[in-house]
């Protein structure tokens, strides 16, 4: 499938679930992730509300997919409340549950940045209220918002690169019970 047609995919799976408006009206509820989320652990209140308003918040039913595994996506997902499954194919093409996530996670990251293709695909495994923020928004807080737009990318490169030792150890370890 080309790029585009994966990335309107994408992009179509949002408008399948209910849009609930501007993050800017969910400001304190994400504010009340703070302390909860390695994601908000430097942010403050007027950090979270400048990005609350940069978010479009949507609500997924028990069963409806986020995000699928291999469309293109060019947005992150913060998990305000709720449960997300997250699913990888194995080698053999079945579903497989690789961890479950709540609120204050985000979801999404690697393909916001690289362009490239969805990893997993995440199910909301209970109601679910997230945030969404676009490859597009984010360009624009750098531009606008320099001192937030560095706290979020500084915070995602540091999750990412936690995750990625986190597997590295697991590899390893792995490895050297074969």
């Amino acid at each position: 499938m080309a790029k585009n047609t994966t990335k309107v995919a994408d992009r179509k799976r949002l408008t399948e679930l209910e849009d609930l408006g501007s993050g800017a009206a969910f400001a304190d509820q994400v504010f009340s992730l703070v302390g909860h989320s390695l994601f908000f652990a430097e942010f403050d209140h007027d950090d979270v509300k400048v990005l609350a308003a940069y978010l479009r918040v949507y609500h997924a039913q028990p069963g409806q997919t986020i995000i699928r595994e291999g469309d293109m996506g060019d947005y992150m997902l913060l998990v305000i409340r709720g449960e997300v499954d997250i699913y990888k194919q194995n080698l053999m093409g079945d579903r497989q549950l690789m961890t479950s996530v709540t609120q204050g996670v985000t979801l999404g990251e690697m393909s916001m940045i690289d362009g490239e293709p969805r990893f997993a695909t995440c199910v909301a495994q209970k109601e679910t209220t997230f945030g969404v923020l676009t490859r597009d928004d984010m360009v624009k807080i750098i531009l606008e918002k320099p001192s937030l737009g560095s706290k979020i990318l500084i915070k995602l490169v540091t999750m990412l690169s936690q995750r990625l030792r986190h597997t590295s150890a697991t590899l390893l370890q792995y490895m050297g019970n074969q």
